[in-house]
């Protein structure tokens, strides 16, 4: 049963990618996109280049939906936090920070984003664990100093832009999250982190359930618990900062999927972690086309989108941990 479930989802994010591909000031049919793809093509040029080299890296890249929702459902485990997210705790904000600053003091700095984002992240998942630790990790500490980090480092990142001047194109979209005019660049910039933090994750399911059972009876069963917990963070800042660096700090997506994968399928990180994965990418890419075209010729960054659905979400749960 739980295998049709994952299947459904996978569906799901399929249905998702073509929807985003078909969508939009121009209309392409769904036939028209399978045609040219797997046939020999019908669309005039202007409309192929459309799907080409504007819809179709643009979809792909929504597919940061698989990075945030892994990099959740790492954290939530390793912090012992169903509140954790990489966008609330602080992660992204450490990421944003650094990418920010290459961007400010390189001239082209595509290939040192996510590197810069990944220290920053990886520094700020540092600060959250010492200023969380106390006798062990308490899940409203990790949430309280989470806050604390993402609110020093989001003034940093203010900062910054006010000083940047036109340096940082599109700033307001970037601090809000958004896929608008992503090319094929950031789809070469995205996907070897994503695919290499994807597998990584994938490979450590086994200890991510080990690591539910609590770190005394993790220990017992012979897991090196704070080395596992040391990669099973670098993993999930990686995954986070990728996404940072080319979505901007699109929140809230580390949080919802994985509580909703985990009330279909359960709480198997077998299981878990592919359900999160593909309803991620649904997720996003459905949701960046319906903020795209649901107030055309207008674009509403699909991060507000995101928050509007995931701050309530968060309160929500907030509530129920209280």
């Amino acid at each position: 049963m739980k295998t049709i479930k994952i299947f459904l989802i996978f569906a799901a994010a399929v249905a998702g990618f073509f929807f985003s591909l078909i969508n939009g000031s121009v209309d392409i049919s769904p036939a028209q996109v399978a045609t040219e793809f797997f046939g020999g093509g019908t669309l005039d040029e202007t409309r192929r280049q459309i799907l080409l080299n504007i819809r179709l890296p643009r979809t792909i890249v929504a597919l940061v939906g698989v990075n945030l929702s892994l990099s959740g459902a790492i954290l939530q485990a390793v912090m012992k936090n169903p509140l954790a997210d990489p966008h609330i705790i602080g992660i992204s904000s450490g990421a944003g920070l650094f990418g920010i600053f290459v961007m400010m003091v390189v001239d082209d700095a595509g290939a040192l984003m996510t590197p810069a984002a990944f220290v920053g992240a990886m520094l700020a998942a540092t600060l959250i664990y010492l200023l969380a630790w106390k006798d062990g990790i308490r899940p409203i500490r990790v949430i309280l100093a989470g806050v604390a980090v993402s609110a020093f480092l989001g003034a940093g990142i203010s900062a910054l832009l006010i000083f940047a001047g036109d340096k940082v194109h599109g700033a307001l979209m970037w601090m809000v999250g958004g896929l608008s005019a992503r090319s094929w660049q950031h789809v070469e910039i995205l996907l070897p982190y994503s695919i290499a933090g994807t597998l990584a994750t994938f490979l450590a399911a086994r200890h991510l359930n080990v690591l539910q059972l609590g770190d005394e009876v993790a220990t017992g069963l012979g897991l090196r618990v704070n080395f596992v917990r040391t990669v099973l963070t670098v993993t999930a800042a990686l995954l986070a900062a990728s996404a940072v660096c080319v979505v901007g700090l699109l929140g809230f997506v580390g949080l919802i999927v994985p509580h909703t994968a985990r009330l279909i399928v359960g709480s198997d990180y077998r299981l878990l972690l592919p359900s999160a994965a593909f309803l991620g990418a649904a997720v996003v890419t459905i949701s960046d086309t319906v903020a795209r075209t649901a107030f055309a010729p207008a674009e509403l960054p699909v991060g507000i989108l995101m928050a509007m659905l995931g701050a309530p979400f968060f309160l929500y749960l907030l509530l129920k941990e209280l």
